[in-house]
């Protein structure tokens, strides 16, 4: 039986992929403020904290003309491969493999240590181009008997930057120039957010339809600490591109890579972007800490970024309370949802849990009633070929667009098994229904008094909804305008 990963691997050739350049160096040096002042953005956490970087991330940036591919890396140390420490240079390793040039970063104000010397060893057998990059140089100038020992790292003069206050970045173009040579840049479009194809709130009339599938889908994995989000992530990629172990909240920071999905009803497979993200603990227990607050930060952010979130839960202790939370968090910021039941190998009673879980989600979930449902485990691959199909359906139903013609024979039927409810002794009434969103599917509600409109009546349209038009696995939101009385002789 061929794999998720062996599948991955076995696609088509891969894209021509910009100048990719690697930032190394040992903890704490301003590897990330860097990395976040070349991108011009925000993108990975920064924090005076030792170690807060430990997975690769990478982004696609233009500095100064040159389009690269910029990767911030965990601090280099000389430690046992199976510790922390030593699985985190295993992601540096790997990140200088794939680079095609090196910048080095050290310390200015702790001079060159033995740690940088292990480092600049390791970049001399790469064999590829380095930069050294001297950090922290606001305001102030190596000493002499300091340049010395830089110059003993065998790289010649290093740049005197800082990334904190943008100091020396032109100095850092002109060094990377002659490596990654200027390119024409196309005119910038408007940042596409998922807001784009939406039509404001009060709009009466359909938005045009569009083709979602010619745009990457946007996909995030996201759950509580150590349920395996980070172990799917490298199965799903055929690459250990997270780092993985027994110890709970590994990842800090919201790590992105390209995946694809093969599209029976398309030519090309479905570009997605996949998101892996920090372990969501409860708010007492996160209040005050800095980093950790950072990390939820991160992963809320990579939740409002994704078309669709996959939630994971542990299949040894399912639907706790805090998973109910996320899964409800994300359902208000109106994401199509799949649920990802992890280490199903671990699961003892296997008979008939599929559909006690089942019943469970759709009791205490019922903003998302109907959801795809997958066991698997992220460990031994098992169940994960069912996983892209749930994907695709969520996002077609997140993305669905319903004739009002179609919407409003429903109602019809709907009105005629239950009619609404009469409100101190007038009877609610609604004229008529369309659909005037899409992602998630938004459905508009026209009559009177339909402020009044009770939420079990509510859901009772909105499961109807679901089951005509097959919205499952999306929220579905209903928005109530209530038409003019012309009886009414109030200004």
């Amino acid at each position: 039986m061929t794999s998720m990963s062996d599948e991955r691997r076995t696609q088509g050739p891969k894209e021509p992929r910009p100048f990719t350049l690697a930032i190394v160096g040992r903890p704490n040096v301003g590897k990330s403020s860097l990395f976040n002042r070349i991108a011009g953005r925000r993108i990975a956490i920064v924090h005076d904290t030792p170690g807060v970087t430990r997975d690769r991330r990478t982004a696609d940036v233009v500095f100064d003309g040159m389009e690269l591919r910029l990767i911030d890396t965990a601090g280099f140390e000389d430690a046992a491969p199976e510790s922390l420490s030593g699985r985190m240079t295993g992601q540096t390793l790997a990140a200088i493999v794939d680079a095609d040039a090196l910048l080095f970063v050290i310390d200015a104000r702790a001079g060159v240590t033995a740690g940088d010397e292990i480092i600049a060893a390791a970049l001399h057998r790469s064999g590829k181009p380095v930069i050294l990059a001297a950090n922290k140089c606001e305001g102030r100038l190596i000493e002499p008997a300091a340049l010395a020992d830089v110059f003993a790292l065998g790289f010649g003069e290093p740049l005197k930057i800082s990334a904190e206050h943008a100091l020396g970045m032109d100095q850092l173009a002109a060094a990377l120039e002659p490596l990654a040579p200027k390119v024409a840049v196309a005119e910038e479009e408007d940042e596409d957010t998922f807001e784009v194809e939406d039509t404001p709130d009060d709009a009466e009339s359909e938005e045009p339809a569009f083709d979602y599938r010619t745009k990457p889908l946007r996909l995030a994995l996201v759950g509580r600490p150590n349920v395996g989000k980070s172990s799917l992530f490298n199965q799903l990629l055929g690459e250990d591109r997270s780092i993985t172990g027994p110890e709970a909240g590994l990842t800090r920071d919201s790590i992105a890579a390209p995946w694809r999905i093969p599209n029976d009803d398309q030519k090309s497979d479905r570009e997605v972007l996949l998101h892996d993200t920090a372990g969501l603990r409860k708010k007492a227990r996160v209040a005050g800490e800095v980093l950790e607050e950072m990390s939820v930060g991160s992963t809320l952010e990579a939740i409002r970024f994704a078309d669709c979130v996959i939630v994971m839960i542990d299949a040894t202790q399912p639907f706790e309370k805090q998973d109910l939370a996320i899964a409800d968090l994300i359902a208000r910021e109106g994401r199509a949802i799949v649920f990802a039941v992890n280490k199903w190998d671990l699961k003892e009673n296997k008979n008939g849990a599929i559909s006690e879980l089942r019943e469970k989600l759709d009791r205490l979930l019922p903003q998302v009633a109907g959801a795809a449902l997958v066991a698997i485990s992220a460990r031994t691959g098992e169940g994960l070929n069912r996983l892209p199909d749930a994907i695709m359906a969520a996002d077609r139903a997140w993305n669905s667009r319903a004739p009002t013609a179609a919407v409003n024979r429903f109602l019809e039927s709907a009105l005629s098994r239950h009619a609404p409810p009469a409100i101190k002794g007038r009877r609610v009434r609604i004229r008529y229904m369309t659909q005037t969103k899409a992602r998630p599917p938004t459905f508009t509600l026209f009559g009177n008094q339909l402020d009044a409109l009770p939420e079990d009546y509510q859901r009772y349209l909105v499961n109807g909804l679901r089951e005509n038009f097959d919205l499952k696995g999306t929220p579905v939101r209903l928005v109530m305008r209530n038409t003019k009385n012309p009886y009414d002789k109030k200004k």
